[in-house]
């Protein structure tokens, strides 16, 4: 989704999980700096066929629960943002996806609760980064979230047609977010580095459009995922093009099971 295009609202999953409450904190400065609302969706599955009668009930119970949960979350933040909260009945991926038709970007927690949570990435963060139709934040868990992130904010830079875009949002979050820029140039280039002439001449505008924004540029000639899985830089968001929206468990890294969080999040950018 272009920039320039009108905004609707940020869009955010809610299960239920402290997962999907750090996205709801993330996507708190996304909806104040477009002063677009910030809709909270929990999606209600509906109960199989011969299911008791009280158990869509009790989904639904939950679901409110969990809305009112997350929205204390973000009232506690005292920032001054709209909230909307919804009910949707259907699949999470399938609502998620559905909403993103109408939103400026959608944002899931890296895992949810239950099963889910034992895998890197969970299904409906996995399947809203691959196919949402606006920019998808895949968050990472951390239960320090409610302190501002530290970190860079690494962006893929190459010569595709789609990168303009990617540099675009990538210097909105920087600039969000009051945090320097991690240019990733991912040109093969033999066994020398990357051509950092080639680099300076892709960001050339954006770094005039930002010059509050300091730049740093970094060889990942064999892609960000691999960039990132062997570095030891302080990375807290990656922006990536749909084309990696395959590798946003790697990019996100291993759960740590002692400190409980993942090292990065995902912007996925359509």
């Amino acid at each position: 989704m272009d920039l320039t295009e009108s905004p609707t609202w940020i869009v955010v999953g809610i299960d239920g999980s402290e997962a999907a409450i750090n996205a709801a904190r993330w996507a708190v400065p996304e909806a104040r700096a477009r002063d677009i609302p910030l809709r909270l969706v929990y999606a209600v599955t509906a109960p199989p066929a011969g299911a008791p009668p009280g158990d869509a009930d009790l989904d639904i119970e939950y679901g409110e629960t969990s809305l009112r949960a997350a929205c204390a979350a973000v009232h506690a933040m005292k920032q001054p943002v709209k909230i909307e909260t919804d009910l949707v009945v259907g699949p999470p991926s399938r609502v998620l996806i559905n909403e993103s038709r109408s939103a400026t970007m959608v944002c899931v927690g890296s895992v949810g609760i239950g099963w889910l949570a034992r895998r890197v990435l969970g299904s409906t963060a996995e399947n809203v980064a691959r196919r949402a139709q606006c920019p998808a934040a895949v968050i990472r868990t951390n239960r320090g979230a409610q302190k501002p992130d530290s970190g860079s904010i690494a962006v893929v830079v190459d010569d595709s047609v789609e990168n303009d875009l990617v540099l675009e949002h990538g210097f909105r979050e920087a600039e969000l977010r009051d945090a320097p820029i991690l240019a990733l140039g991912v040109w093969r280039w033999g066994f020398g580095e990357i051509p950092y002439q080639q680099l300076e001449h892709r960001l050339g505008r954006w770094v005039a459009k930002h010059p509050r924004v300091h730049v740093r540029p970094a060889a990942a000639r064999d892609g960000a995922a691999e960039f990132l899985s062997d570095t030891q830089e302080s990375v807290q968001l990656v922006v990536v093009s749909h084309a990696d929206a395959d590798k946003v468990a790697k990019m996100i890294g291993p759960l740590d099971p002692h400190f409980g969080h993942t090292g990065r999040s995902v912007l996925v950018v359509r």
